[in-house]
């Protein structure tokens, strides 16, 4: 009898209002429901035909806007997109989903960025949007969700994590006020840990992605929030240093010791040391000891784009870094293949990646494990 194997895949899909319209002009998520009634938009029609190329079994997307009527959100994605063959590819479906609120562009009354004025949104809303939704995420499974036990930890406060990292002014003083600091979320869109069950086995998926560590001054209070949004990660898959976490009904701790987990998400951070971020969060999550990080995904596009780069297989961006991944736990899997879906422009393919507006500036990132003995 063979092993039950499945793919699991992350791919920040870019598909936010503010894609979708003239520079300047505001949107929410009215406008991707608008896009998704019809199976008539490229750039959306080229990651549905990605995602059917690929097929993975269960997959996170980012920056897929949060549409609280799912028959004009996600299920209209299915229904109207993956459902419906693209290209040369045959249609997929994934009979359950999980999605909720998130915290980019749910408005603060501060002024969060100091620019002297509190405006509610933008740079000033709990997570940087526009409009509450903006840069949402969401979850399709092949597999049941169990749903009663998913926790999310969207309103974590930032100040309740043991040694987190200070935000401060060029004279040392704290950047955010004392009236926000005590609400401030450490989400900027939010922690997920989803249990799924795969042929009876209890899968955790850990999704989450934290806010790019640039777009601020020289506090770099995005660089720093990148930085304990990723720790948080560390820490609950560590049970010594898990004690504080909390969840949004208030259960406390985190992953249990033995439990068999991946990780998915645009953690806008480089294990390989590159870009803008404090690296040592990512570092420390990518080599956790219960992470199984054997066979890294890359691609030959990837080396392609950036030829005089060594590590340039394993990026997962237009933008030249490793940003998006796919961490398995070592307890309970056996890693077969992975890969990111990047193909070199001699092929035919190219096209779907050729450029920002052709689906995404990031790739798809993919790896298929087996299920084996706890």
């Amino acid at each position: 009898m063979h092993a039950t194997e499945v793919t699991f895949a992350t791919f920040n899909v870019s598909m936010e209002a503010q894609n979708y319209l003239p520079a300047g002009e505001p949107g929410d998520g009215a406008v991707l429901a608008k896009l998704l009634e019809t199976d008539t938009q490229p750039q959306i029609r080229n990651i549905a035909h990605i995602i059917q190329l690929v097929r993975p079994d269960v997959l996170l997307l980012n920056e897929f806007d949060y549409i609280q009527q799912p028959e004009k959100g996600i299920k209209a994605f299915i229904h109207n997109y993956l459902n419906k063959a693209q290209g040369e590819a045959e249609a997929i479906d994934y009979p359950y989903f999980y999605y909720s609120t998130v915290n980019t562009g749910q408005p603060s009354p501060y002024d969060l960025d100091n620019d002297g004025v509190a405006n509610g949104t933008g740079a000033d809303a709990w997570g940087f949007g526009f409009y509450p939704g903006q840069y949402g995420m969401v979850l399709l499974s092949k597999y049941p969700i169990d749903t009663a036990k998913v926790r999310t930890f969207q309103h974590f406060k930032w100040k309740d994590m043991p040694n987190f990292m200070p935000t401060k002014k060029a004279d040392g003083s704290p950047w955010y006020s004392k009236e926000a600091w005590a609400e401030f979320p450490l989400s900027s869109k939010s922690h997920w840990d989803i249990p799924l069950t795969i042929d009876g086995a209890k899968v955790h998926v850990l999704a989450s992605h934290p806010t790019p560590p640039v777009f601020d001054g020289e506090e770099n209070r995005n660089g720093i929030r990148n930085h304990d949004e990723i720790r948080f990660w560390a820490d609950y898959l560590t049970p010594a240093n898990s004690g504080y976490i909390y969840d949004d009904n208030a259960k406390k701790g985190g992953l249990a010791k033995d439990a068999r987990f991946v990780l998915l998400g645009d953690q806008n951070s480089s294990a390989d040391g590159e870009g803008d971020a404090f690296n040592s969060a990512i570092s420390s999550l990518y080599q956790h000891p219960r992470v199984n990080n054997s066979l890294p995904p890359q691609s030959k596009g990837g080396a392609e784009h950036t030829p005089d780069n060594p590590k340039a297989a394993f990026h997962t961006a237009g933008w030249r870094m490793r940003a998006d991944y796919v961490l398995p736990s070592k307890a309970g899997w056996q890693v077969l293949e992975s890969g990111v879906f990047w193909p070199e422009k001699s092929d035919p393919l190219y096209p779907l990646v050729g450029s920002r507006g052709a689906s995404s500036d990031h790739r798809m990132v993919w790896v298929k494990l087996a299920l084996s003995a706890e």
